[in-house]
């Protein structure tokens, strides 16, 4: 079965986004990173700015505590447009919806948002790894006018709210690794890592006969 889809997840810092582009440019396929969450944000109806905050994250404990006391059982019957929040857990729950429609028109790239986990059974779906060492994420994040300090921040504080956003929807550390077709470190550089994923994606498509789909544990 040729591949039609494939979800990139990345540690911060180590290039993701770019060689998601890259890899999006070289096949003429659809680049859904960013877009993921303006999708979210005009299907649930409210300003993109409140998904974007929502992005990879996990509610804090104290508003999880304030929503569950404050909010009323007729809440649970408005919409989201209706009701005067929008949440992480309105944001998971709509990604599973938006994330299975956009693979189901193919040909794309997904950046993250636990897409290999929501599309972890489709036979036609490839899922990439990408990190680095954190040398190299500094040496990144500094080429693009962050300090050493920011930098370090920011590689620590990223991942940990992705990993956060995983195990709390997921229930998966992060990463995990039998989902992943393909893990590769980005140091070697961003046309080696395109060219590496392309190379085994075409390689497994020439060998489909060898591959049966299994269904991969939740």
């Amino acid at each position: 079965m040729p591949v039609r889809i494939i979800t990139l997840e990345r540690e911060y810092g180590s290039g993701g986004a770019n060689i998601a582009k890259q890899i999006a440019d070289r096949l003429g396929w659809k680049l859904w990173d960013q877009e993921i969450t303006a999708e979210i944000a005009r299907a649930a109806d409210v300003d993109p700015q409140i998904t974007r905050r929502c992005d990879e994250r996990v509610d804090t404990l104290l508003y999880r505590l304030f929503k569950t006391y404050a909010r009323g059982s007729y809440e649970r019957a408005l919409s989201f447009a209706e009701s005067k929040y929008f949440d992480t857990d309105c944001m998971v729950e709509m990604l599973h919806t938006v994330i299975t429609d956009i693979a189901s028109r193919g040909n794309c790239v997904i950046v993250g948002r636990g897409s290999p986990y929501i599309l972890r059974n489709r036979p036609d779906a490839f899922h990439v790894f990408i990190y680095a060492p954190t040398e190299e994420k500094i040496r990144r994040l500094r080429s693009i006018g962050k300090s050493e300090k920011e930098a370090m921040e920011l590689v620590t504080e990223v991942d940990r709210d992705r990993g956060e956003f995983i195990r709390h929807y997921f229930k998966k550390d992060w990463p995990h690794r039998p989902l992943y077709n393909m893990m590769i470190n980005s140091k070697f550089g961003d046309e080696f890592v395109v060219d590496s994923i392309l190379s085994d994606v075409q390689a497994l498509e020439a060998h489909h006969d060898l591959f049966q789909p299994v269904a991969r544990p939740a």
